[in-house]
């Protein structure tokens, strides 16, 4: 299969790990802040193919992990409400809330609907214009245009009863939030998804700023290990910058339509990121001009301030200073059937992950 069998070769796989451990001088570590990633690395069991001195770490790749309680609590809200129907992506179901996830809302009687796209649930408004149909906007770069493209197709036809309940989130402020914090380490991994929207560009301000090491890279096992070994030659060599090993997606610039559809529908918000806090301008917002359109201005729902936390640790995983195995609910009390944290709800979930392929280890 193009783009699939010739990354997967076992001599490519086996002269990449050779060529990294010649090259490994000292201990790196390096961060993957994309869930795709993460579960690559793992499926492919990457980490048995690297020397122990190299160790990958999980960032806050998982867009549905970093959803806030707040806002899953708001979409429940919303759909036991009367003439009114929320529409979401399949793995949002299960993301526990403050008191119950959009799930165990669908099975207690309130309205949700599983969509693959926001077009799909503006044709849920369009087929009953009785209902309000509001849909759970989440995603990082790379769904956001797609949103903003509905958005604007729902104004051109003048549709009054679809709504947007945004929680996108742009990565970049992440990644800056994240070193601010204290994370060490010597270089990312940079989501490839999202670079094909924002470009590798979005990302020069890592090695400017902070000395690091950047590749973007793709989704197979030969991408994944070409980055690593990039990223060992970048620090070897005191050269920081962003290469581009998924060129076959990925240019510098980016893709210039989709940013324009993105930025002409939302702005960019200070917004909290789940188990992380606060982060500026790492969200998106609706615009004024699309405003009407904007779910939380709509339709606005008093919620009581969250419950105190359980012993989760879902904040220091998707910060990179722990991993899935060290919370002490981790395979017991947190499993992807009853999940008590956010990153075990998603199969790009770092918990997860692991989950699925290192809890008997």
């Amino acid at each position: 299969m193009k783009y699939v069998d010739e990354y997967r070769q076992k001599r490519h796989i086996v002269r990449l790990a050779d060529l990294i451990r010649q090259s490994s001088k000292g201990e790196y570590t390096f961060m993957e802040v994309c869930g795709g990633h993460t579960a690559a690395i793992h499926r492919f069991g990457i980490p048995s193919l690297l020397p122990p001195e190299i160790r990958l770490i999980s960032g806050p790749g998982c867009p549905v992990c970093v959803t806030a309680a707040r806002y899953i609590d708001t979409l429940v809200a919303l759909a036991f409400r009367d003439g009114m129907t929320v529409a979401l992506f399949g793995d949002l179901m299960r993301v526990p809330g403050t008191v119950m996830s959009p799930g165990a809302a669908k099975a207690s009687g309130a309205d949700v609907r599983v969509v693959l796209s926001a077009h799909e649930a503006l044709d849920l408004a369009r087929s009953d214009p009785q209902r309000n149909v509001v849909f759970a906007a989440i995603g990082f770069e790379t769904t956001a245009p797609g949103t903003a493209v509905t958005l604007t197709q729902a104004e051109r036809e003048g549709i009054d009863n679809f709504f947007v309940l945004s929680a996108h989130k742009v990565m970049p402020p992440a990644m800056e939030a994240i070193l601010k914090d204290g994370t060490e380490i010597d270089g990312f991994i940079c989501p490839g998804h999202v670079a094909v929207i924002t470009g590798s560009s979005a990302f020069s301000f890592i090695p400017e700023r902070h000395g690091l090491a950047c590749v973007v890279t793709g989704f197979e096992p030969t991408d994944i290990l070409s980055a690593v070994l990039m990223l060992v030659r970048q620090v070897n060599s005191h050269s920081p910058g962003v290469e581009i090993q998924y060129s076959r997606a990925v240019s510098v610039e980016g893709n210039a339509r989709a940013q324009a559809y993105m930025y002409e529908v939302f702005e960019p918000c200070d917004v909290e990121w789940r188990g992380i806090g606060q982060i500026p301008s790492g969200g998106l917002q609706i615009r004024e001009r699309f405003r009407r359109f904007d779910a939380a201005a709509a339709f606005p729902v008093d919620l009581p301030e969250p419950a105190g936390a359980n012993a989760c640790i879902c904040g220091d995983i998707l910060r990179g200073i722990s991993v899935p195995t060290d919370c002490p609910l981790f395979a017991s009390a947190c499993t992807p059937d009853h999940p008590e944290g956010a990153c075990m709800v998603s199969e790009e979930g770092s918990c997860c992950t692991y989950y699925k392929y290192h809890r008997h280890e």
